[in-house]
């Protein structure tokens, strides 16, 4: 058997002592062509198309987040990238649904349950975009998407009272579940904003995860951190945001949940 060197004897001692890292989970929002785009929310389909084959060309394989931490669970983790999409945009549809079954990818849809058919009325500038209707919803999910709660409204929840962040919670899983016909796993927080009483609700209303941005110190199962994706995500620059992954997130708090996969799980 090879001597192990000191430099790699050091490196795994490293390793041991650095807290395990989230599953890398990217996140979208609408796939289309708009110049006007003041939130920086929206893809072209020929940037998304080859922020796919990116992925692809390098082995990776996108997967709906209840995949992604299924197999992080079993040890399976190696090559998926967990891919979301929120605010439940109509263009999912068209425009991202067929490029991702193209490559046999899967991904976590964010639907607002409160606005089915409506639009981005939250949004102050910019153009309406048009939001997934039952129908359109029935479909994703039908093609192997997941689909996850956005909430109601598209509300901040640290910004409502105990009885509004319930009915956000648990009211937005009840309509998605019997929509679809399957327990709606993830919630995704409005704006990314989650705090520990956030964290509550959403566990109390029976989700198994939830989404954030960059939780920090929450950072769990029930607050994954996500890098969003944008227009101006070329090669370069998502090799960059998967490199600084595992530097940028903190490790959990002491009081919240973290996050732990199964033994000898390998995450990328």
């Amino acid at each position: 058997m090879p001597a192990v060197s000191a430099p790699d004897r050091a490196r795994a001692r490293l390793r041991r002592l650095l807290p395990t890292p989230p599953p890398w989970v990217a996140m979208y929002h609408s796939i289309a062509d708009a110049p006007d785009d003041p939130y920086r929310v929206t893809v072209s389909p020929v940037r998304f198309a080859r922020q796919l084959h990116w992925l692809a060309d390098r082995g990776l394989r996108g997967v709906s987040v209840r995949e992604l931490l299924a197999a992080t669970a079993a040890g399976r983790a190696r090559g998926l990238v967990g891919l979301t999409f929120d605010d439940g945009y109509a263009d999912f549809l068209d425009s991202a649904l067929p490029l991702l079954r193209r490559h046999g990818f899967t991904a976590t849809v964010f639907v607002l349950a409160g606005r089915l058919g409506g639009e981005n009325a939250w949004d102050a500038e910019g153009p309406r975009k048009r939001l997934l209707d039952e129908e359109q919803i029935a479909r994703i999910a039908a093609a192997g998407m997941e689909i996850g709660s956005h909430g109601l409204l598209h509300s901040s929840l640290l910004t409502v009272d105990d009885d509004a962040l319930a009915e956000d919670t648990r009211r937005s899983r009840e309509i998605l579940t019997a929509l679809t016909g399957t327990p709606t796993d993830g919630y995704c927080y409005p704006y990314g904003h989650v705090d520990a009483r956030a964290v509550r609700a959403v566990r109390a209303a029976g989700y198994r995860y939830g989404c954030g941005i960059d939780p920090g110190g929450l950072t769990s199962r029930y607050a994954l951190p996500r890098v969003h994706i944008g227009e101006q995500d070329t090669s370069w620059r998502l090799a960059a945001k998967r490199a600084v992954h595992l530097l940028r997130r903190r490790p959990p708090a002491e009081s919240a949940e973290p996050f732990r996969p199964a033994a000898g799980a390998a995450l990328s």
